[in-house]
């Protein structure tokens, strides 16, 4: 049984208010709220086992480094990488890309080189790969989708030549919520002998994900995102890609010898860790990643899908509803608009109500183009959103479309 009561009092914000009423969070793809657990993880952390990682002799320092690598391995088995190796600590999907758009392309790529992206990625998996097009020339193309908001495989292989280098593409779309068949993404590039990076933001939360069975190169995510805390992300890298590429940042920790005339780096994952890592970070993502393991990635899975439906049900009931992306495969998010309101005002007179969504683009203005709108009103779900929010959100809708008869 989904025990959804229980799992609501492990979260304390839930219950406070806002504006004299309860607070109905549907903010999710934005961040998560975080289980007392996760948050007394990191007073405890501070409290008890605070030192640096990594090559201090004291107890303090062996403990907290025990406890960093171990978090380190929760996340080799929460996603089933092959080795700890593969994993790399950043400070988020954003850096995580960046990571890669920087190492891959100044290593691996030459001036007319292609990158292929999807026209619904979030801006931190456009502006990277456009970063590096300004500085060493490669082009970036672009997968097209339906109205309905699904990538047009046909057109996405027929992006591919003998200049293409890497896929970079999104699992759930922050904006649509759809599903993107990675599966077939993914074999579809090796069939032309291009790795994938892939943007697991969204994907991570809401369903079981394996690394290897999906034979992703790449594969990024935040803790924030997660019911883990802000400034913590993984890189997942399969090791032969790691090891080809060069570090993104240099300083302590992610060398081996220092001289002036020479430096030589350290063995994966430390290459890419430079300076002081977020330990106390990366073992409250390890209990996040716990947590849900505890309620099952199925369980939640399922729970959403129902979510979801229930939800696009009830929106549909509203009149002038318009819902932004109606693929058969959905998870996580609903994007709307209703009538002639604009986003900010529904968003704002619902906040009125106690009810948190977001409004705008969403970091996806290039979407927004191709829907030819300027932004959408999104209601976002997590393990601990209930049917009685939802239909929060709709009557509060409802008594927002009336003030604009």
């Amino acid at each position: 049984m989904y025990d959804i009561k229980g799992i609501r009092e492990d979260f304390p914000i839930l219950s406070r208010t806002v504006y004299d009423k309860p607070l109905v969070y549907l903010d999710n793809a934005a961040t998560t709220q975080k289980p007392r657990f996760v948050v007394n993880t990191i007073v405890s952390e501070y409290y008890s086992v605070n030192a640096n990682v990594h090559r201090g002799v004291h107890f303090l320092s062996q403990q907290a480094t025990d406890l960093h690598e171990r978090s380190r391995e929760a996340v080799r088995k929460f996603i089933n990488a092959r080795s700890v190796s593969e994993i790399v600590f950043t400070r988020g999907t954003t850096e995580s890309i960046n990571l890669v758009a920087s190492s891959f392309v100044c290593s691996q790529m030459k001036p007319g080189d292609e990158v292929i992206v999807s026209v619904m990625e979030h801006h931190s998996n456009i502006v990277p790969w456009q970063l590096q097009a300004e500085r060493f020339g490669i082009v970036l193309k672009v997968i097209p989708m339906n109205d309905r908001g699904e990538l047009l495989l046909d057109e996405y292989e027929r992006l591919f030549s003998k200049r293409t280098k890497l896929v970079s593409v999104t699992h759930v779309s922050n904006v649509l919520g759809t599903v993107n068949p990675i599966e077939r993404i993914i074999g579809i590039a090796h069939d032309y002998g291009v790795p994938v990076l892939v943007d697991g933001a969204q994907s991570i939360p809401h369903m079981p994900v394996d690394v290897q069975a999906l034979d992703a190169d790449f594969y990024v995510f935040s803790g924030h995102k997660v019911y883990g805390p802000t400034g913590i992300g993984v890189l997942y890298g399969k090791e032969y890609w790691l090891e080809k590429l060069p570090p993104y940042q240099g300083g302590g920790e992610m060398i081996q010898k220092v001289t002036f005339e020479k430096t030589t780096f350290n063995e994966l994952p430390f290459k890419f860790e430079a300076g002081t890592p977020d330990y106390i970070g990366s073992v409250a993502l390890s209990n996040a990643l716990g947590y849900i393991s505890m309620l099952g990635m199925d369980q939640i899975a399922e729970y959403e899908h129902q979510l979801m439906c229930y939800a696009t049900e009830r929106l549909k009931e509203i009149p002038g509803m318009r819902i932004l992306g109606e693929a058969e495969h959905k998870s996580g998010v609903i994007s709307f608009l209703v009538g002639n309101i604009h986003p900010f005002d529904m968003g704002t007179l619902l906040d009125r109500l106690g009810i948190a969504v977001r409004t705008g683009h969403h970091c996806a203005e290039p979407l927004m183009h191709r829907l030819g709108i300027e932004g959408t009103v999104r209601a976002s779900f997590a393990l601990y959103t209930t049917k009685e929010e939802i239909d929060a959100l709709v009557e509060g809708i409802l008594r927002i479309c009336k003030m604009f008869e």
